[in-house]
């Protein structure tokens, strides 16, 4: 049986539990989630240097999964662009079924391997691209066949689990595999499993990105100021690398189209 699917012996009695106890035996729980990711760094930085290395040389980043994996995918390529200020191409999220199923659980959709390799069709999935498959089971037909196609294709594959010897870890070229054990509520991997699989999709895009040129020090040098929030962050940004007042930080960002790096680049 998959280590995802076991009944774990902390939580047998959760049902008769009051609420402290409850999130006690969650919280506990969830402290594994770093000890499996710790487990599985190296293989992460594998990731991220395959990762960067595509994009360098004109790559996509394409994230696909079925149900919770699909869509946190979905929602770590959704925060690349306004974080890193890069193009929504640069990374791509796929789910199982199509966006409908960001907001309605489809589970049969999993279960469709040649939908997945007709979705990476549409979007001109080619050899210079990485997929990133993301399935707790590591048995999820949609992200296994599109993987295998990506190998087709010449692509580089990189598979996110939480079970070992998963038929999707053996069909990538790297294979992350954080063994989060048995989940809190039986089988229900939008728990430990989605949160070591958001934390390793955070550290693969934002290790990236900081390779490819994207982060000054540890600031957001290419941060879009599209609301009140940001516009002040970007300000603040400034003040701090030209250790500037804030007036001057706005009249330079003023002049420069609101462009940090142009500031930057400007004052170099």
């Amino acid at each position: 049986m998959l280590n995802t699917e076991k009944r774990n012996p902390n939580t047998y009695n959760i049902s008769s539990m009051p609420s402290c106890d409850i999130v006690r035996v969650i919280h506990e729980e969830n402290a594994r989630v770093n000890i499996a990711i710790e487990q599985a760094l190296p293989e992460i930085a594998k990731a991220c240097d395959a990762v960067a290395d595509a994009i360098q040389k004109g790559g996509r980043v394409f994230y696909i999964g079925a149900g919770t994996s699909g869509r946190l995918g979905v929602c770590d390529a959704a925060e690349c662009p306004p974080t890193f200020g890069v193009s929504p191409e640069l990374f791509t999220g796929i789910i199982a079924g199509g966006p409908k199923c960001m907001f309605a659980a489809a589970e049969n959709q999993e279960d469709k391997p040649e939908l997945s390799v007709l979705d990476l069709k549409a979007k001109n999935f080619s050899e210079k691209d990485v997929l990133i498959g993301i399935s707790a089971s590591g048995s999820a037909l949609y992200v296994i066949s599109a993987v295998q196609y990506a190998k087709e294709v010449g692509a580089v594959c990189i598979s996110i689990v939480n079970n070992p010897d998963t038929k999707l870890g053996n069909a990538a070229d790297i294979n992350i595999c954080a063994d989060t054990g048995p989940e809190v509520i039986t089988g229900s991997t939008r728990m430990k499993a989605g949160t070591a699989q958001k934390i390793i999709m955070n550290m693969i895009s934002t290790t990236a990105m900081v390779k490819c040129g994207y982060v000054y020090e540890n600031l957001m040098i290419n941060l879009k100021p599209t609301n009140i929030k940001l516009r002040r962050r970007v300000i603040r940004i400034v003040e701090e690398i030209l250790h500037c007042s804030e007036q001057q930080a706005q009249a330079l960002l003023e002049q420069h189209g609101w462009s940090i790096r142009a500031v930057v680049d400007a004052q170099e």
